[in-house]
């Protein structure tokens, strides 16, 4: 099958140092992952060390099919890590500073696969540095504007301001963020109400034409101004969640981008993220049961 769409993550790549052993992470890394195996092809613009980890990040990801000739190598700077540890399966994160993925550049070939992306996503986590901030926020002026852009949340340790939140918000067509991020949000932007209310006021505010709340264990919801989708959420046995809301978030955007109905998208992504927390790490090889959703719709 040929490739559905071509995507392209700015962000953060990473070791998670996991109790198990280290993964690859970084929720923009995850994202583009996922969206490989479901059929787009996918890039990613970040940064490693010239280190043994940054040599297997690359080594990973394209057994993984991702495109890596737009991540750049530091010299000077480790790849990054972080300290995870899991609760119950929740992790808890100790992200590392001055790391090589803290100086992002936009280069020609990361200006050339964002201008011809159908999607761009990008977080808030990598813009904690102002050499990856600026650099992130040139390259999405260079999307076609039809191009969907996809603001992820990433709210962690202190690594966001009010002032990242905004900007980042109003380069955006549409938000992801979780059942912790909206309080956050709520209270960083005057939002009052029900989370459907904060939703609604939050598309409004920032003309976004969907936002996605993830809830974990409860499910989603989904609104697009017109429309309301909300799904139950699906029950595993979780070993851990992490990239599960990555998988979920690369789920939507290949649906938004097939037309898909709102409801569609939200049982396929709910499907796919529900596989993630039944297995250990950020981005277990998804099922053909699962990727054939994207392959009919190709069809």
């Amino acid at each position: 099958m040929s490739a559905l769409y071509s995507i392209v993550g700015l962000g953060e790549v990473l070791w998670d140092m996991l109790p198990t052993g280290r993964q690859l992470g970084g929720a923009p890394a995850n994202f583009v992952c996922h969206a490989q195996a479901l059929g787009a092809e996918a890039r990613l613009v970040s940064r490693i060390g010239t280190d043994d980890l940054g040599a297997e990040i690359l080594e990973r990801m394209a057994a993984l099919g991702v495109w890596t000739d737009c991540i750049g190598e530091d010299a000077f700077r480790p790849t990054g890590t972080v300290g995870v540890e899991l609760d119950a399966g929740q992790p808890r994160y100790v992200i590392h500073e001055g790391v090589a993925w803290d100086f992002i550049e936009a280069t020609p070939c990361a200006r050339a696969a964002v201008s011809s992306a159908d999607a761009v996503c990008f977080g808030t986590l990598a813009q904690r540095s102002k050499a990856s901030r600026d650099a992130i926020h040139a390259l999405i002026a260079h999307a076609a504007p039809n191009a969907v852009r996809v603001c992820d949340v990433n709210l962690r340790q202190h690594f966001y301001t009010q002032e990242i939140l905004l900007a980042s918000l109003n380069l955006a067509s549409v938000l992801k963020l979780n059942d912790a991020e909206l309080p956050v949000l709520a209270s960083m932007f005057g939002l009052t109400g029900r989370p459907r209310d904060q939703i609604a006021s939050l598309l409004e505010k920032f003309d976004f034409d969907l936002v996605i709340l993830t809830r974990g264990a409860h499910g989603s919801i989904l609104h697009d101004g017109m429309q309301w989708s909300e799904h139950s959420g699906i029950n595993v046995p979780v070993k851990d969640t992490i990239g599960a809301g990555d998988s979920f978030t690369a789920a939507t955007v290949l649906g938004l981008l097939s037309d898909w109905s709102l409801d569609q998208i939200n049982e396929v992504a709910n499907e796919i993220a529900a596989f993630v927390c039944s297995q250990a790490g950020a981005t277990p090889p998804i099922p053909e049961r699962l990727r054939a959703h994207f392959e009919t719709s190709h069809a």
